[in-house]
């Protein structure tokens, strides 16, 4: 099926519950809105911070909360936070290590890991989906900023390696997490915190012929596949086999966790957020008694995490559940919690 471009999100929201009262915005009022939160105090504000935590003068971005490795994730995010806080010089610096350092030889794809301390810090050369997206998202928006074609056409290779290497069809477009790895006898392991929503809209607008309406009209039906357990919330890898979702994938814990936390995340960026309304009501429910939502939820046995929520998580969920941040959150400054505390700034208020 194949929809005008100005209908297709809001028929994404439309198939994610026959009672949705809400309309999704179109992808020019999206894009716009990120243009603007891009220059609230809050945002630069917590760009700010995170830059001089995180982005060494080379460009190389740390995750200080994982033995002070890098990736092509974090690396992307730091491009796409780059981008709407107009920071050219940053973004210049955080792109020509990327380049330099990610890149793989054969495709327009990059390394997903690289590890300072090993003798080989490029020893695992697979790739990782959401760090290509993100990548292609921020230097396509860059490229537009900033009037720059050498940008628009790296973009362009990236997105058609995406597309080449990424995108399936088993009955489904499905969009693998990796080039290799995911694709089993049986089954394929799929991550949905890796369908960044706004950057597949936009790639959608850039080529209306391209894969990424299919891959987001399918991502949208496996994630309505995805409400496991008493709280019915998605959970961070999924096994889909025989056409649909076979629930949680064999060999990760079967948890609302640390990725599926990011679900709800780009879906509000996109106005969304209506397709995860179990997610927003379960933190709904501990925010109202002034606590803070757990860090994890086994789908399948409803134990939760003893601790909560990271403040850049809690900070996601408490915009997208309309809430207040418990006083007692503790502010936490690792990377992934500092990435999060940054976007929750680009989300649009709830009402």
């Amino acid at each position: 099926m194949h929809l005008e471009r100005r209908h297709f999100l809001a028929a994404l929201a439309a198939m994610s519950s026959s009672n949705c009262s809400y309309a999704a915005p179109s992808p020019k009022v999206r894009t716009e809105h990120l243009a603007k939160a891009g220059e609230t105090t809050s945002f630069l504000i917590a760009w700010t911070d995170f830059k001089s935590r995180h982005i060494q003068q080379d460009g190389r971005v740390v995750d200080n909360g994982n033995g002070g490795i890098s990736h092509s994730e974090g690396q992307g995010y730091a491009l796409v936070l780059a981008e709407l806080a107009g920071d050219r010089e940053v973004f210049d610096r955080v792109w020509r290590w990327t380049n330099e350092n990610l890149a793989q030889p054969d495709k327009a794809l990059f390394i997903w890991r690289y590890d300072p301390g090993a003798i080989n810090p490029l020893a695992d050369s697979n790739n990782a989906t959401d760090g290509d997206i993100l990548i292609a998202w921020a230097l396509g928006r860059a490229a537009s900023r900033w009037q720059n074609s050498a940008l628009e056409t790296r973009a362009t290779s990236i997105r058609a390696s995406v597309a080449r290497h990424l995108i399936i069809d088993s009955g489904r477009s499905l969009l693998l997490p990796a080039a290799q790895g995911f694709v089993q006898s049986d089954s394929i392991v799929l991550n949905l915190a890796y369908y960044i929503w706004p950057a597949l809209a936009e790639f959608a607008e850039m080529e209306p012929h391209g894969p990424w309406v299919k891959v987001m009209e399918d991502g949208a039906w496996i994630l309505e596949q995805c409400r496991f357990g008493e709280h019915r919330l998605p959970c961070d890898w999924v096994s889909y086999s025989g056409g649909k979702v076979a629930g949680p994938a064999a060999g990760w814990e079967p948890r609302f966790g640390f990725e599926a936390v990011r679900i709800p995340l780009y879906l509000g960026l996109s106005g969304l957020e209506g397709q995860v309304r179990p997610v927003i009501g379960f933190w709904q429910s501990y925010f109202a008694k002034g606590e803070t939502p757990p860090a994890w939820v086994d789908v399948r046995s409803g134990a939760v995490a003893e601790y909560g929520l990271s403040y850049g998580a809690a900070s996601c969920a408490a915009v997208l559940a309309n809430a207040e941040m418990p006083a007692n959150t503790p502010v936490q400054h690792d990377y992934y919690s500092s990435v999060l505390t940054c976007f929750s700034s680009l989300l649009p208020k709830q009402t």
